[in-house]
This record gives structure tokens, C-alpha cells and sequence, in this order.
């Protein structure tokens, strides 16, 4: 009795130890490893090519808005599966918003748009956002008949295996090829052929039956499609031992069964059932099943509205068996409200919105008007998706549906859902080998400033240069000078800049550029695009066929890229009248030179010329290039040869000699022009050539900043579009245009402070739209969402 005792305790003991354990790598994938998801709002479900696909992104970590990530990327493919476009963002409040120009050219039938941020790619790269939007590419032809319905059927036993001799729930879920849900009906057979089970589609494809596997028995599952068709499908094979976990939605409660047969029930002894949210433990409970069942009720209703994973392990913390349930607890809204301030549905007349905000709310929101008349794909939303669909492996058919009832049949169905999709977060054998993820890709803490890394220098040098000087061009005034210290690996940033777009910054390594042009890495941590892309297959789109709504969506898409083809044929026919420019060296020649100085020549224009600033002299500038011409030495001991000859020397077009032009400094020369042997315009013969200098004149433009410095090029967000809402109650030339725009407003911007909740809009009719429906989508600092879709008519 003591050695019994004690090895009960020892066991015990142990058990308690690796639950701890457990509990701790727990902690550590919660707070180290917790993963990021994001969803897209767009402005409408489909374009024309030469619109604008605008987009807001919102990243939850957890349950709350994703602070600690900086950069957001898009990257939109075409239908070969060719990068168009590697989007970076900055994320402010856990979103980010972008844009899109479609070519005007695109053929294809859909664009393919994959969305992540650089932590996301240490996890499972599947559950990265991926969405394919429909282009309206001309006015459809006669329709393809769509090819024959190819469905499947795939069979899901509840906790993840059947066992013998144990009544278990197997879920089914039958879909064609297109991911569409196929309505089935059938028999579940043994290896005599006798039916032991029914197949009942309940909702979207899915169901379930219940099944008692027996040791030796095969089972097949004899369906038929909507048309009647035969098909046949094995069941997965059901164990021979394990644990049976079955799962009971109830108010405010889960009634979590667990069996087991007498062989392992008698092994087991007991077990520990953990239940987990976001990868944080909310419970955890220890069940007696040495009498082969055990049952522990949940309460749920402190529980976050989201996915929870029941797990079962056995003393040893090794699992059994898994399945995940959905708890609606109906906490992850808020409700602004929405109220037109002024009607104008007439052509081109005023609207105005109002959106209240509830007060103390700090909310991030982005808004979309559209034509109402146009296709509109409400299938998924904010919360399918960021509660759902981006936490399940396999796709989900019409997502929303679920989250616009919480009552028992929407439950009922939401749970088909959780019994045929798999779980995620964690592989548990990691887990419980204490093994965590390997992070390749470091998050981006930091948004896109200026920063860089000084290559080639010695540390020596490093310390003696200090800083790194840096001239950014300022569209507005002069360029911005900035002065950073250099680490002492060579490392420099400001962390107060960000960049925006692709920037040329000329450099200066140390006071007095001593060092030369040692080469500069800037933005050493830029994300490159992804070396995998997507094609735009169609497969993550709903394809809902070809509505009323998609018809004349597709008929004004045409028609307003006809008028863009049109427009851009005017625009270049004015090029090809007018814009016959003269290049910068042909004024400069114009300017500068008369009689035989006007002929031909190699042409230099130093004020544009980026190494001439700092040369020496003007002849240090020609050495190599001018092919053929020799220069060697320096100022009035420089040496020239060109074919034998010494070329002539003038400046502004008076004959002089080397010293002369060698003491002319380099920033008071503003052209040059070479000339090749024999030179017919001065005197002498000019068998070796001429070399005339033309210094400034006062009417001169200004040498560039930065001209003469070494330069690079910072890549840094994308460039911020404007969306552009025409304001028709003051006359412009652009009025004139026809305006089919369907798109009637959209603004990503919307950021409540928590003390002025109230926004005001105001946007104007197109020349076609006769009602509107309005959007919004939007998360809370809490992480609490909203969407609000509203007809204005």
C-alpha cells in the first residue's frame, strides 16, 4: 500500500510539475509569439481598368488594435502572377490605407491582392490575407457556359479521430470546386454494405451524423449531388484507442464530454482538459474518467467574443483530442450613429454626413459612398473576418452570416463551421517540448525614417568622419539639411522622419568629405516583396455570378474608361503638336555659343552635371570623357593631346591658355563644349581640336543642391493619393468632364479623440447616381469593431 501510495503521489507530483511547465511555455507564446491578423476595407467589391482601388487595413494583435508593428504591405499580382505593385504603409492605431491604380491596358479577369506584416511571416504564411478583386476589363461577350460542378465531400470526426467502440459525431463538409457549398444527401456504409448512418446537408454543405466505429469495420459514405449524381468517399479510419471529445453549446456555458474505453480509460486515470483564447489559458480542469466519461461544464460569459481551443491531455500533458467552439458573448461592437445632415441625390448636388462617435471612444474608421446601383459583396466583413476567417484553416462561405444573428440556429450553424475547420495556434508538440518559433523576420518597431549604414569605412574612419550630412529634396523650399551621427558600426538614424516614396539624397561622409564616396546603404531593413507571388486565380473571391448590380457596374466601368482613352488621346495628341522641347544642352549651346562655335561637339552642362562640383579644376572634370582626348598633370603644367594636336583654348569664345583656365574655378563654368579635330573656328589651325568654357551669366539657374555629392536612393512609404471628391458648388475645367465616377467619397482617415466624437462630411453627386450606399468600417484603441452599411436614397 505504501509503494502504491507513493507512486500516486510520484505521478501526481510529476503531472502537476509538466502542467506548470505547460503553463509557462503558455505564457511565453501569449506575450513573445502572439500573432497578428488583418483585414481589408475597400472601397467597392469591383473595378475598371485605369480606376483607383482605395483600401484601409485594420491589424489586431490579440484582441486589441497592433501598436508594436510599424509598416503595413500590400502586394497586388496580376493574373500570370506577376508583382504589379509592393505597397508599404505606415500603421497608425492598428491601420494602414493605400491605393492601387489599375493599368489601363489590364486584360485580366481579376487582380490579387496578399496583405501581411513582417511578423506575420514568422507563422503559418496560409493564414496571410490574401483576396482576389474582380476587374470589369470591356463589356462582357456572349457568357461561357461555366464548366460542370465538380463537388467533394470531406469528413470531420469531432476532437480529431473516431474510435473504436466509442459514439462519436462525425461532421461533413461537401463543396465544388469553386469552394461553393454543395447540397448532399447519402448513407453511411459498413463493409457488409448495411447503412449505419444518414447524410443530411444542414447548412452550406455541412452536417453531421453520429457513429459508433467497431474494430475490423471500413466505412463508406455512398452521396449523392444536387442533380443526383452518384459518388462514393471513404471515412477516415477510425483508432483503436484514444479519448472521444465532444463538445455542447449552451447559454453562457460549454459541456465538454470526454470518453474513453475501458482499456484506456483504466490507463488514463485522468485527464486535463485546457481551454485557450488568443494563445492565453482561460481554463483549466482536471476530470476523473477511470470510469470511462467525464464531464466539466464552462461557464462562458466572461469569456472575449472569439475562438476557443479545448484541448485534452493526459497526465503526461501529451493531447488526446481537439476541437474549437465559438463563443459569442456579443462584446466586440460599438455603435456609432450614422444621419444624413443634407440631402442631395440630384446630379451633382451636395450631401453632407454626420458620424457620433459614443464619447470616450478613441475609434479609427474609413467610410465608403457608392453608387447603390452597383455589385456590392457583403460576404465578408470586419468581424467574419477578423473573428473568424482569419483564425480557421480552409475558406468559409459567406462568413458575415454568422455574425448578423446571436441566436440558436445561427449558433447551431456557426458550429458546423468550427467542426470542420482546423485549429492553428499551436503545434503541441513544440509546446510541450518547449520549443518555440523561429523568428526570421524581426518586427518592425520602428516605421520607415531615414536611416542607413556606411559601407567600406574602417572603424578608424568612422570614429574620425562622426557624421554623415544629407541633403532631401523639398518640393516646396530648399532642401532639407540633416546632420546625423555615425555609430560605430556606421549606422544612422532619425527617427522623427519618415520617408515617403523614393527619395535621391545626395551624402557627405565627415566634414570635409575626406573619404571620399564610400557607398551608403539606406533603409537596411526594407522589407523586399515576397519571392512567392499569387495568381489572380479568382479562388479568394466570391463569385456570385454575373447580378443586375455587376451588369451595369460593368456598363459604366466601360464607359468611363472609353472617356479615359479618349482624354489620354487628346493629351497625347497635344504632345506630339506642342511638345516638341528642346533638351537642356541644346538651350544651353542656343545661349552660349555663335559662328563656328555653334557646330558640333561633345556637350557638357556643368550645372547639371553631378560630378563637377568637385573637381579639381575643369580639366580634372574632361579627364575620360571625351574619347580620344589626352589630359595629364595639373593647372599650368596640365599636358593635352588629341590626334597628334594640342587643342585651343578659349573661354567665352576668346582663345586663352591652360593656366588660365585652370585657375577659372569650376563652380563659375557653366558650359562646355569640345570640339573635334580640326577645329575651322579660331586661329592657329586647330589640328588638336578646341576646348571652349563659358562661365555663368547672372540669368543662370542655380546649381542643384546636392549637385557634386555622392547620392542614393531611400525608398520609403507609398506615396499618400488624395482621393479626389469634385466640389461642384465652385466652377473648375475639370466640370466640364462627364463625372461617372462610382465611387462617390471615400476617406480612411476617420480618427475620433475621444472628446470631439462628432464628423461631419461633405461629397457631391456624379451625373448618374440616383441613391447611394453608405459604409464604415472601423476598430476602438479597446479593440471593440463596427460596420455600418446604410442606403441613402
Amino acid at each position: 500500500m505504501r509503494t502504491i501510495f507513493l507512486l500516486l503521489f510520484l505521478c501526481c507530483g510529476l503531472s502537476a510539475i509538466k502542467a506548470q511547465q505547460l503553463d509557462d511555455v503558455l505564457n511565453r507564446y501569449a506575450n513573445e509569439f502572439t500573432n497578428e491578423r488583418c483585414y481589408l476595407h475597400y472601397d467597392k467589391s469591383s473595378y475598371g481598368p485605369g480606376e483607383t482601388i482605395w483600401f484601409k487595413a485594420y491589424v489586431l494583435k490579440g484582441i486589441l488594435p497592433a501598436t508594436d508593428s510599424k509598416s503595413f504591405y500590400v502586394d497586388i499580382s496580376d493574373d500570370k502572377g506577376k508583382l504589379l505593385a509592393h505597397n508599404v504603409m505606415p500603421m497608425v492605431e492598428g491601420g494602414a490605407f493605400g491605393n492601387f491604380d489599375i493599368p489601363t491596358a489590364y486584360k485580366g479577369e481579376y487582380l490579387h491582392v496578399k496583405a501581411y506584416t513582417k511578423w506575420m511571416l514568422n507563422f503559418d504564411t496560409a493564414f496571410l490575407y490574401n483576396k482576389d478583386i474582380k476587374i470589369l476589363a470591356g463589356r462582357p461577350a456572349n457568357a461561357k457556359p461555366l464548366p460542370a460542378v465538380i463537388p467533394a465531400i470531406q469528413f470531420f470526426p469531432e476532437g480529431g479521430d473516431a474510435v473504436n467502440g466509442i459514439s462519436g459525431k462525425i461532421a461533413f463538409k461537401a463543396n465544388d470546386q469553386w469552394g461553393k457549398p454543395v447540397k448532399v444527401t447519402g448513407t453511411v456504409v459498413n463493409n457488409a454494405g448495411a447503412k449505419v448512418a444518414d447524410i443530411t446537408t444542414l447548412h452550406d454543405g455541412m452536417g453531421w451524423f453520429a457513429l459508433t466505429p467497431k474494430a475490423g469495420e471500413k466505412y463508406t459514405a455512398k452521396w449523392k449531388d444536387e442533380k443526383g449524381k452518384d459518388y462514393t468517399t471513404a471515412l477516415p479510419a477510425a483508432k483503436t484507442g484514444g479519448v472521444n471529445l465532444a463538445v455542447i453549446n449552451g447559454a453562457g456555458k460549454r459541456t465538454i464530454n470526454v470518453t474513453a474505453n475501458a482499456a484506456d480509460a483504466e490507463a488514463l486515470q485522468k485527464v486535463i482538459i485546457v481551454g485557450t483564447m488568443h494563445q492565453f489559458k482561460v481554463f483549466e480542469v482536471v476530470k476523473d474518467i477511470s470510469s470511462g466519461s467525464t464531464t466539466a461544464v464552462v461557464p462562458t460569459n466572461s469569456l472575449i467574443t472569439g475562438i476557443l481551443n479545448v484541448t485534452v491531455f493526459n497526465q503526461s500533458m501529451q493531447p488526446l483530442a481537439e476541437r474549437i467552439s465559438f463563443i459569442n458573448n456579443d462584446d466586440y461592437t460599438f455603435k456609432p450613429e450614422f444621419n444624413v445632415d443634407h440631402w442631395g441625390l440630384s446630379k451633382r448636388a451636395r450631401n453632407k454626413i454626420d458620424i457620433l462617435v459614443p464619447d470616450s471612444l478613441v475609434a479609427n474608421l474609413s467610410i465608403a459612398i457608392t453608387d447603390v446601383n452597383i455589385d456590392s459583396d457583403s460576404s465578408n466583413n470586419i468581424y467574419s473576418h477578423l473573428l473568424l476567417t482569419s483564425e480557421v484553416k480552409g475558406m468559409v462561405y459567406k462568413p458575415s452570416y454568422y455574425f448578423k444573428e446571436n441566436d440558436e440556429t445561427t449558433a447551431q450553424h456557426l458550429d458546423l463551421v468550427m467542426l470542420t475547420h482546423g485549429w492553428r495556434r499551436f503545434n503541441w508538440e513544440m509546446v510541450t517540448q518547449k520549443q518555440f518559433p523561429k523568428i526570421n523576420y524581426p518586427m518592425d518597431s520602428m516605421y520607415l525614417t531615414l536611416s542607413g549604414q556606411v559601407i567600406g569605412l574602417s572603424p578608424a574612419q568612422i570614429r574620425e568622419a562622426g557624421s554623415i550630412t544629407m541633403l532631401l529634396p523639398n518640393p516646396n523650399k530648399a532642401p532639407d539639411i540633416i546632420n546625423l551621427p555615425l555609430q560605430s558600426n556606421g549606422t544612422f538614424i532619425d527617427s522623427s522622419l519618415l520617408l515617403f516614396d523614393t527619395v535621391k539624397v545626395n551624402y557627405q561622409i565627415g566634414a570635409k568629405n575626406k573619404f571620399g564616396e564610400p557607398l551608403v546603404k539606406f533603409m537596411p531593413g526594407f522589407l523586399p516583396p515576397l519571392a512567392k507571388t499569387m495568381v489572380a486565380s479568382g479562388k479568394y473571391n466570391d463569385k456570385f455570378g454575373d447580378t443586375t448590380g455587376m451588369g451595369h457596374h460593368w456598363f459604366w466601368a466601360d464607359e468611363a474608361a472609353s472617356l479615359l482613352r479618349q482624354y489620354e488621346g487628346a493629351l497625347m495628341d497635344e504632345v506630339v503638336v506642342k511638345a516638341k522641347t528642346k533638351t537642356r544642352v541644346q538651350e544651353m549651346d542656343e545661349k552660349y555659343t555663335s559662328g563656328m562655335f555653334s557646330g558640333d561637339g561633345y556637350q557638357f552642362d556643368i550645372t547639371n552635371e553631378t560630378g563637377a562640383l568637385g573637381a579639381m579644376d575643369i580639366f580634372a572634370f574632361l579627364q575620360s570623357r571625351v574619347a580620344g582626348l589626352q589630359i595629364s598633370g595639373t593647372g599650368a603644367n596640365v599636358q593635352m593631346s588629341w590626334r597628334g594636336g594640342t587643342p585651343q583654348l578659349y573661354i567665352n569664345e576668346m582663345q586663352t591658355d591652360a593656366d588660365m583656365v585652370a585657375s577659372t574655378p569650376v563652380s563659375d563654368i557653366a558650359y562646355v563644349k569640345v570640339f573635334r579635330p580640326p577645329f575651322m573656328g579660331g586661329f592657329g589651325g586647330g589640328s588638336g581640336g578646341a576646348i571652349a568654357i563659358y562661365t555663368r551669366r547672372g540669368d543662370d539657374v542655380k546649381r542643384e543642391p546636392g549637385k557634386g555629392l555622392a547620392s542614393g536612393t531611400a525608398k520609403g512609404y507609398q506615396a499618400i493619393k488624395q482621393f479626389y471628391s469634385p466640389n461642384y458648388d465652385n466652377f473648375t475645367p475639370d466640370n466640364n468632364k462627364k463625372d461617372l465616377r462610382t465611387t462617390l467619397f471615400w476617406n480612411p482617415q476617420v480618427i475620433t479623440n475621444g472628446h470631439d466624437n462628432k464628423l461631419s462630411f461633405t461629397f457631391y453627386n456624379n451625373d448618374i447616381s440616383e441613391s447611394f450606399r453608405v459604409v464604415i468600417e472601423g476598430i476602438t484603441r479597446d479593440g471593440r469593431m463596427t460596420r455600418i452599411e446604410q442606403i441613402m436614397e
